[in-house]
Formats: structure tokens, C-alpha cells, sequence
């Protein structure tokens, strides 16, 4: 066989293999002679059939059968000759003219970048230093109050906080009949939570059971119903009862509800303290990790094989698909995927190459630290422990995440870290501080 390749856009080739005529042909003579031993034909014996007769009117089929198994079994072997590593299922075009002794195939696909690792020297890494303190656990307690506080009806005029019940009617103005969607009966509505547009909660403020109130409004400019955008309303409301919020007692009844069977406060507030530390924990860890891959990727600008983020994009796809109650009949754009794909491509080529480069393995104490720490959540967890260890498909996914960390260390020994002391809130939520 000959063999040439050609470089397409970025890491796309084009390998055709000219098979020798020669060779397909005496494969076909040999497989019909083979035939002619047991063909059956109206109007001859059984194993009588001239072999011209059965090229006639098999000659077709069969050469396309041997053709097709010379081309599983070349391709291998000019991808060897090549030295070629194909990282998607080729896609094949067959130039085949028996004629004119032309039996060839082109294979397109696309291969692995070669590159050498970027430096990292010179390199900072900023490691976040935080702890739960004593403030962060009262108010942890206090949003757990708040997640569980009842109403209690008063007669007291209406303030921030409170919920009312009330009805309304809306209209436009310059029209006299309702919008769709502009009334409401038996509505609540917390005073202050920001869920009506600007103006209505607070124009209620005051207000009475029973008591009627007019609002006049507009919508935002940036409301999400087109057809309300910027536009001037008159809300008529009625309150029909006004409740205010009461806050469960942390007690023995309120620790029961979050799991502490005998009501111990204070076991309490260490359960809620740990949980609190390990999430401080995973947040830093996260921190540390998204900014040691960011600093690969920006020291390895890599060409990236367009075939593997094609993969990729169809993978987020149906994972988001999944996440969407497998609402298979959703169909989402390429392109929202897009950007997610290429990172996701281009940093596990980075992290392979890293990996390879130090002969990094996953640690089996880091992998079990892992699993454990994944059960830990779990009622039982030993059940979770042996699940993943009875099967090799889950406890490589963990594997993958410890070789992963274990990346993550090995960056932390090429750059400059840098210790950055933070609150407890401010790491954990980044956007509120």
C-alpha cells in the first residue's frame, strides 16, 4: 500500500491509503473460486457454476466486502507508519474504480497537539486563610431561624418583614380593563423581599387589614414581559390580613428538626460548626485549584483538536438535558456550549501532559481520604465506601479528582503562593461581600 497525509485546518490530517489492485484482486478471484465450491444457480449442479458467472453477478459485493476489510486492516498499519494517533473516529471517503485499478480510501481526523509545558516560574498563587468564627456560627443559626419562621396574624398597621395577604387589580394606563395577569386573590407577600416591582411593597407599608390602597407604578424598563416593559400602571390593592414573622427559639425542639435526636444544643451548634469548616475547607481548596488550572491554561496556549470539543459540546448537552428532568426534546444551541467545551478540552490536554511529564499517579490514601469524605454526608457511610470500591467505573471517577488535586500540588511547588487572609463570609460569598 501507498500512503500520504495532508494537514488540514489546525490539527485536522488526511491520510489516503492507494491500496495495491493487485492484491484486491486476487483476494476476489480466491473468495469466488471459494464460492463456486457451494453457489447455488437456477440451471446449473450444485458446485458447477462457472466462475464467471458468480464475478457477474457477486464480482460487486464481493470486491466491496474485501475491500472494506483491507481497509480495517491497512488503516492500522499506516497510522503506525505514520506515527499518526487519531482522537476521534476518522471519517472515511472511498475512491474505489475497478477499471481503471484504483482502490484507495482517505481517512480524516484530527490529532493531539505536541507541546512542550510553559514555565510557571515567576508564577503567584494566592492562598486563602479563613476560619468559622463564633460570629459566622450565631448567624449561620439565625438564617436557619429565618428558614424556619411561622406568621402570626396582628392588627398592627403592616411593616418590613411582615406578610400580607391581599388582592389586587392592575391596569394600564389609558386602559380600563385589566392586563393578563394584572390580578390576584389571596396573594402573600413578605413586605421588603424585593418580589414586586419597585414601589409596591413599600407602598404598603402602613397598611391595615381590610384597608384599601391605590399604587401607582411603572414597570422597569428591563421588566422581563415585553409588553409591560417602561409601561405606567394603577394598582388597586386590598389587604385582607397582615401577619408578622415569629422566630423558632433555639431549643431542644429546634435542634431535633436538624437532626440531633436527643435535642443537645450545644452538639447543635458543633454539627452546624462542622459543617460549616468542612464547606470552608472545600471552598479553599476550590479557590486554590481553579486558580492553579487558570494559570496552566495561560501558560499553555495549546491548539485544540476541534473533533474532541464537538464530543464535548453534545456531553454538556445532555448532562444539561439530565438536569432538565431529561426533557430530551429540548434542543440548545452549540454555541452556549462552546467556550466550556474548549476549556474543558484544552485543560485535560494540559493536565494529561503534566501528568505524563512527572509520572504523577493517584495517591490510593488520597483516593480513600476522597471516598470517605464523600460517604461522610451520607447516613451510612460505609455503604457509600464499598460502592465505590465494588465498582471500577466509580472509583475512577474519584481517582480522576485525586489525580487532579494532585496537579493542583504540583503547581503549588512551581509558583510564588502567597498566603490572603479572609472572613468566613467573604470566601464563601463573594458576591454579597
Amino acid at each position: 500500500m501507498q500512503v500520504s497525509v495532508e494537514n488540514g485546518a489546525g490539527l485536522e490530517r488526511r491520510m489516503t491509503v492507494a491500496l495495491e489492485p493487485e492484491q484486491v484482486e486476487a483476494e476476489v478471484e480466491k473468495r469466488l473460486r471459494e464460492f463456486a465450491r457451494s453457489a447455488r444457480m437456477p440451471g446449473f449442479r450444485p458446485g458447477k457454476i462457472p466462475v464467471k458467472t458468480l464475478r457477474q453477478r457477486y464480482g460487486t459485493q464481493i470486491r466491496g466486502e474485501v475491500f472494506s476489510e483491507l481497509m480495517q486492516s491497512t488503516f492500522g498499519q499506516a497510522l503506525v507508519e505514520q506515527q499518526l494517533n487519531p482522537v476521534a473516529q476518522p471519517a472515511f471517503s472511498v475512491d474505489m474504480d475497478p477499471e481503471a485499478g484504483r482502490y484507495a480510501y482517505t481517512a480524516t481526523f484530527d490529532v493531539l497537539p505536541e507541546f512542550e509545558l510553559g514555565s510557571l516560574a515567576g508564577k503567584t498563587l494566592k492562598r486563602p486563610l479563613a476560619a468559622v468564627a463564633d460570629a459566622d456560627l450565631e448567624a449561620l443559626v439565625e438564617r436557619l431561624r429565618e428558614q424556619r419562621k411561622t406568621f402570626n396574624e396582628v392588627t398592627r398597621p403592616a411593616q418590613d418583614g411582615d406578610r400580607v395577604t391581599l388582592s389586587f387589580v392592575a391596569t394600564l394606563v389609558g386602559e380600563s380593563e385589566p392586563f393578563p395577569g394584572g390580578s390576584g386573590q389571596d396573594f402573600q407577600l413578605v413586605l421588603g423581599s424585593g418580589q414586586m416591582i419597585p414601589g409596591f411593597e413599600a407602598g404598603l407599608v402602613g397598611a391595615t387589614a381590610g384597608e384599601e390602597r391605590v399604587l401607582e407604578l411603572s414597570f422597569p424598563a428591563t421588566y422581563h414581559a415585553e409588553h409591560l416593559k417602561g409601561k405606567a400602571a394603577s394598582f388597586v390593592v386590598t389587604v385582607q390580613t397582615v401577619a408578622e414573622p415569629l422566630l423558632p427559639e433555639v431549643d431542644a425542639e429546634f435542634a431535633k428538626a436538624f437532626g440531633v435526636e436527643d435535642g443537645d444544643i450545644e452538639r447543635f451548634r458543633q454539627d452546624v460548626r462542622a459543617n460549616m469548616t468542612r464547606e470552608l475547607k472545600q471552598r479553599v481548596e476550590a479557590r486554590i485549584k481553579s486558580q492553579a488550572l487558570d494559570l496552566l491554561l495561560a501558560t499553555n496556549p495549546i491548539e485544540i483538536p476541534q473533533s474532541l470539543v464537538a464530543q464535548e459540546i453534545q456531553a454538556l448537552k445532555e448532562q444539561m438535558r439530565q438536569n432538565l428532568r431529561g426533557n430530551t426534546k429540548i434542543e440548545l444551541p452549540d454555541n452556549l456550549f462552546e467556550e466550556s467545551a474548549q476549556r474543558r478540552v484544552r485543560l485535560g490536554l494540559v493536565l494529561a501532559r503534566v501528568v505524563k511529564a512527572n509520572e504523577i499517579k493517584a495517591d490510593p490514601e488520597r483516593v480513600r481520604e476522597a471516598v470517605e469524605d464523600l460517604a461522610s454526608t451520607y447516613e451510612n457511610p460505609k455503604e457509600v465506601v464499598d460502592f465505590y470500591y465494588g465498582s471500577k467505573e466509580h472509583l475512577a471517577s474519584v481517582e480522576a479528582l485525586a489525580l487532579e488535586g494532585q496537579v493542583v500540588d504540583w503547581v503549588l511547588t512551581q509558583v510564588q503562593v502567597e498566603d490572603e487572609p479572609l472572613g468566613f463570609q467573604e470566601l464563601m460569598n463573594p458576591a454579597a461581600a
